[in-house]
């Protein structure tokens, strides 16, 4: 019974909630503006059920060096500036679409081509969505 009391007596661990002020994302937006990422959105998914994420921040850049130089200021940064690296990355070999996976915050930087043609925003119009200057 000495056993089975110090179990539940154990304090649960307390996460904090992310939210738009949390400094990952903050750091992300920072991170696309100093690059020149532009049309920056940030939807909060949270009251999504299906959604895989809290967060998914779009931006688009004008072109494939731009979307490389976005996607690994973005990378760099907040590795730099909250210890994170993503837990999963794809589409630098074409950079059209370029998603950075940071579980709770999935991070898009694409082409303005391929912005309208996913249309990612529309998917997702049931989250709330905040425009961030570019």
């Amino acid at each position: 019974m000495k056993q089975l009391s110090s179990l539940t007596n154990r304090k649960k661990k307390v996460t904090t909630r992310l939210t738009r002020n949390s400094k990952i994302i903050k750091t992300i937006i920072a991170a696309i503006q100093e690059k020149k990422g532009e049309n920056i959105i940030s939807l909060d998914l949270r009251k999504i059920k299906e959604a895989v994420a809290d967060f998914f921040i779009v931006c688009e850049a004008g072109s494939q060096p731009q979307i490389r130089a976005v996607s690994e200021n973005v990378e760099d940064r907040v590795k730099e500036l909250c210890s994170e690296k993503p837990y999963h990355h794809e589409g630098y070999q074409k950079l059209h679409w370029v998603l950075i996976d940071y579980v709770n915050v999935v991070v898009h930087v694409m082409q303005p081509e391929t912005r309208k043609f996913y249309k990612l925003e529309e998917m997702w119009s049931d989250a709330s969505a905040l425009e961030h200057e570019g």
